[in-house]
């Protein structure tokens, strides 16, 4: 019997303790889960807070359409970028310090001694269908001045200058540059956080611009030859052919800070600009997307029919004008070009697509037909010598 009492005895305490380690490890368990749940919390609470300040930290500064900081003078002078805006501030920024250059200050604004007989014209743009206008001021003395350049280069022995140094001559004149610079500043004004845009901006604006050729002549060497516009001319006169318009654009995307090129067609006697893009989506691969400028047409589009049912079938030669920023990777007017390629192709996607037809018309305002340049310009007569 006492046995019996004892090992019940014992039993009892052992049920006890195991009571006791159960209830133990219970509340330790209940405390662990409780720790965990609360280290959650922090990591969560800290993540949060760390987005927080990260957004913070990186959070775009704002800038104008050419790049320049808030209150801040722009590296092209006389600009001022006043909340978003560039505005000359000749007063606060001063006038550009070119050593070639003589200008004056007058108030907020710079001269120069070409700026007289200033006219006002109206330069026509379209984005997703709509027309859009900018006034734009232009000098006659400037014309004047650009019209007495020269339009040829001194040959140097028997070394004939590449066809690229015409061209850079052509759009590197600081007079000419100074005066059309304005323009470059109401394009980036009106897409001041959309380099796209501003893209866009410039080649409809040049697009737009008749096509029609000079009734002057120059006579080099005794010969005569049709004369040949500098892109300030192309906007003073508004109006020009393949050549001065796509010595213009290439100019305006220059200074925008594209990577922009000229496309020679020796065969069609043409020329079109280039834009730097993805090179799956570029011409020939060579990492610049066609731009024809005669009319109005889709960025990357070259598969066009010109006036007497002419194409471009000849591989043009690359005149390179700036390296620079490019189009992005996604590009609506490529789909559109690709789309608008297959209609006249009558593919069988063209054929599918065909209802889209009068859509890209009005996007772009697509005229029916476009004019091709078969006159040989003065600057490209590469055999003439300025002395002659």
């Amino acid at each position: 019997m006492e046995k019996r009492q004892k090992r019940l005895g014992e039993e009892e305490s052992r049920r006890k303790e195991i009571k006791d380690t159960s209830r133990k490890y219970g509340s330790k368990k209940n405390n662990l889960r409780y720790i965990l749940i609360l280290l959650f919390i922090i990591f969560v609470l800290t993540f949060l807070a760390l987005s927080i300040a990260s957004e913070r930290r990186y959070e775009k500064i704002p800038v104008c359409g050419d790049g320049t900081f808030y209150s801040t003078c722009s590296l092209d002078k006389p600009y001022y970028c006043d909340e978003g805006v560039l505005v000359e501030k000749a007063s606060v920024c001063g006038c550009p310090d070119s050593g070639n250059l003589s200008f004056w200050r007058e108030g907020d604004f710079c001269f120069l001694q070409y700026y007289t007989d200033m006219k006002d014209i109206n330069l026509s743009y379209y984005l997703n269908g709509q027309e859009y206008k900018i006034l734009f001021t232009v000098y006659g003395g400037v014309n004047d001045y650009v019209s007495k350049l020269s339009r040829t280069i001194p040959l140097d022995g028997d070394n004939i200058p590449p066809r690229v140094d015409f061209k850079l001559r052509i759009i590197n004149d600081e007079v000419q540059r100074e005066a059309i610079l304005p323009l470059v500043k109401r394009i980036q004004n009106l897409a001041p956080d959309n380099k796209v845009e501003q893209a866009r901006v410039a080649v409809s604006l040049i697009q737009n611009i008749p096509y029609r050729v000079s009734d002057k002549s120059a006579f080099i060497g005794g010969t005569e030859l049709d004369y040949s516009r500098y892109p300030y001319e192309v906007l003073y006169e508004n109006q020009g052919i393949c050549s001065g318009k796509s010595q213009l654009l290439a100019f305006l995307l220059r200074e925008l800070g594209y990577g922009a090129t000229i496309f020679f067609f020796p065969e069609e006697n043409h020329e079109a600009v280039g834009i730097k893009c993805p090179a799956e989506k570029s011409f020939y691969g060579s990492g610049y997307c066609f731009v024809e400028t005669g009319g109005p047409s889709i960025i990357t589009d070259y598969s066009m029919e010109f006036t007497e049912g002419i194409t471009l079938d000849s591989k043009p030669d690359m005149l390179l004008i700036s390296r620079g920023i490019s189009l992005p990777e996604e590009l609506q007017e490529y789909k559109d070009a690709k789309t608008l390629e297959g209609i006249r192709k009558r593919t069988f996607l063209g054929i599918i697509n065909s209802w889209k037809l009068g859509r890209i018309n009005e996007k772009y305002s697509l005229l029916d037909f476009y004019n091709l340049d078969n006159v040989e310009s003065v600057q490209e007569n590469n055999l003439v010598n300025e002395t002659a």
